[in-house]
């Protein structure tokens, strides 16, 4: 109830006329009822209406394969299994209850499902029924509650279990980046994980310089850096955390770079105070990397909100001016990347409290040689 609420505010300060918000961004019906299938819209009435002094409860509609699973799961909302087209049977229902005018996500709607949404609308209203809106839930998402906190705790802790057994038993010369990518993978699910959050990356040798090298047939080297960025999806909630090792001796240009790669992510992490603007925590490691040339080589952003998604805002990037709150979760991932040599990330979840900020993810950074 406290997240409709909140919503229901947002909205009064970003809408016109609107009645109601149409919501259809799987996640965000999630995270504002509990919902989880693959197929859902939510109508969340703003106001009242002359024909209706009392504000409506909000509705979820999705199909029959959800009968047991909506009425279990939804909280703070009717449910409506339809009987055809979701949309149609949301939109049947915003005219029946005398609303005039709906707020739609303008980020999350596609021109596809907008023009589906129209065509359930009178010809006379349709111009002016629907009006577009900045994500709101997607801003009110960027600041997690207690219980979202608890459970990206775990989430970003199983991250780091895996890491650790996968260090002990999963990486030597020789071995596919495919089979230890599969052994992590397996290691999730077997602890509990529903999926991994995004296709794991195990990059090795000179692939280490691909920033989103995903897990191929090639071999480990004898000698050379290993990128491993992978992330879990526990209780629906994601985590994401990178470490880099080096199989062999490494060379004094491997040493260096990772030495620098690893104080700039030290930097950005100390730079995470609420009310620090995003732009900054991004120049904290940059500069870093400028003091050490190589700042040509770091070709990202510094990091991202996490959360029901694995990119959700605050961007941490240059020219982001938007602040820190306490309650957002974020990841703080520099790397540099030489084509055809090799390539260096590290990267932490962290949140944002009151006071300053807390790591999620504190497995060992330490320079490896395994």
């Amino acid at each position: 109830m406290v997240r409709l609420k909140r919503l229901t505010a947002a909205l009064q300060s970003v809408t016109g006329h609107a009645d109601a918000m149409l919501v259809t961004h799987l996640q965000d019906v999630r995270y504002l009822t509990g919902f989880t299938g693959s197929s859902a819209a939510l109508v969340v009435p703003i106001r009242s209406t002359p024909t209706r002094k009392a504000k409506r409860k909000p509705v979820l509609f999705t199909d029959g394969r959800y009968i047991v699973q909506a009425h279990q799961q939804t909280k703070n909302a009717g449910v409506v299994i339809a009987q055809g087209p979701i949309l149609r049977e949301a939109c049947a229902w915003i005219l029946k209850e005398g609303l005039e005018h709906c707020a739609f996500d303008a980020e999350h709607t596609t021109v596809a499902t907008l023009d589906s949404m129209r065509q359930w609308i009178p010809a006379k209203q349709r111009r002016s029924f629907f009006q577009p809106v900045p994500p709101v839930v997607a801003s009110l998402r960027e600041i997690k509650d207690a219980e979202e906190i608890v459970l990206m705790r775990k989430a970003a802790s199983l991250g780091c279990s895996l890491f650790e057994q996968i260090l002990l038993t999963g990486i030597e010369a020789g071995k596919q980046e495919v089979e230890i990518a599969a052994e992590l993978e397996f290691a999730a699910r077997m602890a509990g994980a529903e999926a991994m959050s995004f296709e794991t990356i195990v990059a090795s040798g000179a692939r280490s310089a691909q920033p989103h090298g995903q897990a191929t047939t090639q071999r480990m080297p004898q000698r050379g850096f290993v990128v491993l960025d992978f992330g879990v999806l526990l209780n629906g909630y994601c985590s994401d955390m990178t470490r880099t090792i080096h199989l062999g001796h490494a060379t004094a240009a491997e040493r260096n770079a990772y030495e620098a790669v690893l104080a700039a992510q030290m930097a950005a992490v100390a730079a995470v105070p609420p009310g620090v603007a995003c732009e900054d925590i991004d120049e904290a490691a940059r500069s870093v990397l400028r003091h050490a040339k190589l700042t040509d080589f770091f070709t990202h952003s510094t990091g991202h909100g996490v959360g029901l998604e694995i990119h959700e805002g605050p961007r941490i990037a240059v020219r982001q001016r938007q602040r820190l709150e306490p309650g957002m979760v974020i990841t703080i991932e520099p790397g540099v990347y030489l084509p055809g040599r090799f390539g260096v990330r590290i990267e932490d979840m962290v949140l944002v409290t009151a006071r300053g900020s807390e790591v999620l993810t504190p497995v060992t950074k330490a320079w490896s040689e395994l």
